[in-house]
């Protein structure tokens, strides 16, 4: 007999079966034009996972549905919200006899909480986040041992990088200590469960603080190698996305031919990226746009940069935070390459994404970008551009 749960959860994911089924589409089929395993075609249709943002556009093409119609056929019900909470609460009450399901329904409401993050500040999260964090943690010390514990464990580790994402986004990628002492509890999750992939995904997050927050060009960089050797044999995502950071680091530090090797080899692993990659979820064909074009920033190579920063930018859409890095960098290299008015579009549309999401390297680099427009500070569209950026100061 079928719980409460999954009862709610099918009766809220069987929309997406009825129309694959009316457009002709098997599972294999489905998967096939997509380009993904069927496995992931059937966790999307249990509810178990949902379409990342970047493939939605594509799974909407076919399905032959807008992107609204799809959205709601992918929407979670506040029945099976309280399913979940129940669940979640018996398991806290009676923590030996939390099972698979137990854990499944964890990892799928911080899959959940993990699809917000693009689309609204990080502090609206923090709260919730935290709260699950704690939950998952102390589960994952009283689950029963064998594979109930070990998935509990994984999701640990998992959860504790997520806490460290955003508490690092929230401060305006200033608070490093206390996001690095939550990628540190993963790596040591990961390591003691001999999890390559986590631990691989908590260095890389490491990486970031140094290469973003403190400028330690050389610490990020061995931390985006130890990533990558980390993750070699398991992850040609994290493998991929390991390197491409490493090629950013080179380019801060202004080894050229190092950079470029670099850059090879992520696009290398990332064109063996498949369905099946235990990282897929990390997975964005942006990733390596947007990093080769600051890469080429970084190197002064403006053209280049802003060629591909500019194709970025086409291609993101749900992915806001991000979009509004790729928006802020192409603005540098546009103003470095003396466009002034395609840096001030490109600046415009940053704050306009930023006034949604308040993400912390978006607002890191539009401001440097505010600074070198100093120039042309008496330009009446720089100083309209600059009033934007205030008046989203003003409502931070």
């Amino acid at each position: 007999m079928e719980t409460p749960s999954r009862v709610a959860r099918v009766a809220c994911w069987h929309g997406l079966v009825r129309r694959r089924r009316a457009v002709g589409h098997t599972q294999e089929s489905l998967a096939e034009a997509l380009r993904v395993e069927r496995s992931t075609v059937a966790r999307w249709e249990s509810g178990k996972v949902a379409p990342q943002p970047w493939i939605r556009p594509r799974l909407a093409g076919a399905l032959q549905v807008g992107a609204e119609e799809l959205s709601e056929l992918l929407v979670v019900t506040s029945a099976d919200e309280q399913s979940f909470t129940e669940r979640t609460e018996y398991a806290l009450r009676y923590p030996s006899r939390v099972d698979l399901a137990t854990v499944a329904e964890l990892r799928g409401s911080m899959d959940s909480l993990g699809e917000c993050y693009d689309r609204v500040p990080s502090a609206t999260l923090l709260a919730r986040v935290g709260e699950h964090t704690s939950k998952v943690s102390f589960l994952a010390g009283e689950a029963p041992s064998g594979r109930v514990q070990r998935e509990m464990r994984i999701l640990q580790a998992d959860a504790a990088t997520f806490m460290g994402q955003l508490v690092w986004d929230a401060s305006q990628r200033r608070d490093h200590a206390t996001a690095r002492s939550y990628y540190a509890q993963s790596v040591e999750v990961a390591r003691h469960l001999g999890d390559p992939n986590a631990e691989g995904h908590a260095l890389l997050r490491t990486c970031y603080v140094s290469l973003y927050g403190a400028s330690d060009y050389r610490e990020g960089l061995d931390l985006a190698l130890q990533a990558a050797r980390t993750a070699r044999f398991t992850s040609h995502v994290l493998t991929g996305l390991a390197m491409l950071h490493a090629a950013e680091a080179y380019a801060y530090l202004r080894e050229d031919c190092e950079c470029e090797r670099a850059l090879a080899g992520a696009e290398r692993h990332l064109g063996h990226a498949h369905g099946a990659d235990a990282a897929h979820d990390l997975f964005s064909p942006t990733h390596f746009g947007r990093l080769a074009g600051s890469c080429y920033l970084s190197l002064g190579d403006y053209r280049k940069a802003e060629q591909l920063l500019a194709q970025t930018a086409a291609e993101l859409h749900d992915r806001r935070k991000s979009r509004a890095i790729v928006l802020g960098n192409l603005t540098l290299a546009r103003l470095r390459g003396g466009n002034l008015d395609g840096a001030l579009v490109a600046f415009n549309d940053a704050v306009s994404e930023l006034h949604g999401t308040r993400g912390g390297g978006g607002m890191n680099i539009v401001f440097r970008a505010a600074r070198e427009m100093r120039p042309w500070r008496s330009e009446p569209a720089v100083q309209d551009a600059q009033d934007r950026l205030m008046a989203l100061m003003e409502a931070t």
